[in-house]
């Protein structure tokens, strides 16, 4: 069997967790040594995902903290995964992500996302004034025309953004945007982290609906998986007790910041839990570098995809950067 891994190149997802007894600015430094280490590794991307009133993800103001590490780093992309659209407008989007491509040409990214990114609540008060998740087909366009080299007929215009063509990617976790990606020629990312369920389905739909564009010629499909590496099976397993109770805390609507490790998941959730975070978990990948690699292996041959981006919830930023760095070897650097 060819090692279908080492062709394609892997990416970050860095949801800025708020660990146990640290801060939203010890997020940001953390986030920002990530990506230092993310592109000496030869990660290709880094991006951040918009979450809102969770006081364990600091990614709230997305774009901010794109720019703060885009202007650490030198040459790994930087964007969002994804940006929530139906709480914008698009040409405040467009402005936006203009912005960051005239400051960081040629290296910004704009993953876009239909859900609100939050609860009902919240939800209600960022959209106060906004448009339903039911546009999200015609913002998405109305997007990508701000964006775009213009004829000069538009009497809106995105400044900066007009003719930078920010590379737009539709993000989803259901058939819906892989349709939709597919109908607009865009590259698509499936939410295989937290979302298994429809992942073959969407692949399938999205490669046989594909509709070349300027954009993109042909099908591109990245899915984010968890992985935590570590020396040993054994040290990996506890590494990823914070990411079991991190997960618990979406299962059971008690978020609380990324927890330290513990020896043994007992007693901190019941059977009915354990099953809840292993279903929607499914795609996550824990254990030695060999495990990981055999486990991605197949991944990678069953899904087809082009590129992997890897979500690693580890407590302590030494043991994320670490597990990074054991990837580092079985991708293609770009």
């Amino acid at each position: 069997m060819a090692d279908k891994l080492a062709e394609i190149p892997f990416s970050v997802l860095d949801l800025a967790p708020i660990v146990q007894g640290g801060s939203a600015a010890d997020s940001f430094n953390r986030s920002v040594s990530l990506a230092k280490h993310a592109e000496q590794l030869g990660y290709k991307r880094i991006w951040y995902a918009e979450h809102h009133n969770m006081e364990n993800i600091a990614s709230s103001a997305t774009v901010l903290l794109i720019s703060h590490v885009a202007a650490h780093t030198k040459t790994i992309r930087v964007g969002s995964g994804g940006i929530m659209l139906p709480n914008h407008a698009p040409l405040i989007v467009a402005e936006q992500f203009g912005t960051l491509e005239t400051l960081y040409p040629g290296r910004i990214d704009l993953g876009l996302g239909r859900a609100p990114g939050t609860d009902q609540l919240t939800s209600r008060a960022l959209r106060r004034y906004m448009h339903s998740v039911d546009q999200f087909p015609s913002d998405v366009q109305e997007l990508r025309d701000y964006l775009a080299i213009q004829d000069g007929r538009m009497p809106v215009k995105a400044v900066p953004g007009i003719g930078t063509q920010v590379p737009i990617w539709l993000l989803g976790s259901s058939t819906f945007s892989a349709q939709l990606a597919a109908s607009l020629g865009l590259p698509f990312a499936f939410a295989s982290h937290f979302a298994p369920t429809y992942l073959h389905e969407a692949l399938r739909l999205y490669r046989e609906q594909f509709i070349p564009s300027a954009q993109l010629e042909k099908p591109y499909v990245m899915a984010c998986v968890n992985v935590m590496a570590a020396e040993t099976t054994t040290e990996a397993e506890r590494l990823a007790t914070s990411f079991y109770q991190m997960a618990r805390g979406i299962v059971t609507n008690e978020r609380r910041p990324l927890q330290p490790p513990v020896d043994s998941m007992e007693g901190i959730w019941d059977e009915m839990e354990k099953a809840a975070v292993m279903q929607m978990m499914r795609y996550s990948f824990i254990g030695s570098a060999h495990e990981v690699h055999a486990g991605l292996e197949n991944f990678v041959q069953q899904t087809g995809v082009d590129e992997i981006m890897a979500s690693s919830h580890i407590y302590d930023n030494k043991d994320r950067l670490r597990s990074y760095s054991l990837l580092a070897p079985m991708f293609k650097g770009v």
